[in-house]
């Protein structure tokens, strides 16, 4: 496999296009507008649908799902794509709400994804804490996604999934070489728990990526929801006084447009 195809479709969710194979990530299809309830006092507001429609999406052989119980992660137009889907890898607890034949992922389990004709991909869980310390029984379980296979030279595609910067995140420098790296930034916040974050800030994406060094930064799960506090404006403005090796390595996706990367 000489190069991967990235399609932003909106907010955290991204179809993957290589060696035949068609993942997506965290699948969120549904219109904007909707008022969503996260539980525990916090909630939000759609405020964009999806740069391409669930019908235009053709074959999926598998879903990325970092988490399965926030619907900015899932949201139902995305979870119907679920049954059509030839495989779901998400976390453990995940697993077991959804049933069948959902692959459950603990941070640092693996698990291979194969097919006749295509390439094994190997898939690795990365830790995830989606809020400040002790907010697991408010947040619940995340896990992010590192994807490698044969011939990599640079290193594993990583999908970081819904979390803060903190020391399990930062393991992944010291256990993956990442060549590169979508990162769900936004800054999260809810009026109920004040100036805490859910999931990660522009500066902690640019200390992050200090520590793991990607060769291509790719920003996501930004914008489309009330509560993502932190837009493309906000995250170019702390991305100004990074160190310029972070600075060049970023690149935007167009929303709905086909993109390739070097792999």
């Amino acid at each position: 496999m000489t190069g991967v195809r990235l399609t932003h479709i909106g907010g955290p969710t991204v179809l993957i296009q290589v060696g035949g194979w068609r993942l997506l990530t965290d699948p969120t299809f549904d219109p904007p507008g909707a008022k969503y309830n996260f539980g525990w006092g916090t909630g939000s507001v759609k405020l964009a649908g999806p740069a391409v429609a669930a019908s235009e999406l053709g074959r999926l052989d598998a879903v990325l799902l970092t988490h399965d119980h926030h619907d900015d992660n899932l949201d139902p137009a995305g979870r119907a794509l679920l049954p059509a889907a030839g495989s779901v890898v998400t976390t453990v607890s995940g697993s077991r709400r959804i049933g069948g034949e959902t692959r459950g992922l603990e941070p640092w389990g693996t698990t291979v994804l194969e097919a006749p004709g295509r390439p094994p991909i190997e898939v690795t869980a990365t830790p995830c804490r989606h809020g400040p310390p002790l907010s697991r029984p408010l947040a619940g379980d995340v896990i992010g996604f590192a994807l490698g296979w044969d011939g990599q030279e640079h290193g594993a595609l990583w999908i970081s999934g819904d979390t803060v910067l903190y020391d399990g995140v930062r393991q992944v420098a010291d256990r993956l070489r990442i060549d590169a790296a979508l990162l769900h930034l936004g800054g999260v916040q809810f009026p109920v728990t004040g100036p805490l974050r859910y999931t990660m800030t522009a500066k902690g994406a640019v200390e992050l990526c200090g520590l793991i060094r990607p060769r291509t930064i790719i920003p996501i799960h930004y914008e489309g929801w009330k509560h993502f506090k932190e837009g493309r404006e906000a995250i170019e403005r702390e991305l100004e006084g990074a160190p310029r090796e972070i600075r060049e390595r970023i690149r935007w996706l167009p929303l709905g447009v086909e993109v390739d990367i070097a792999a």
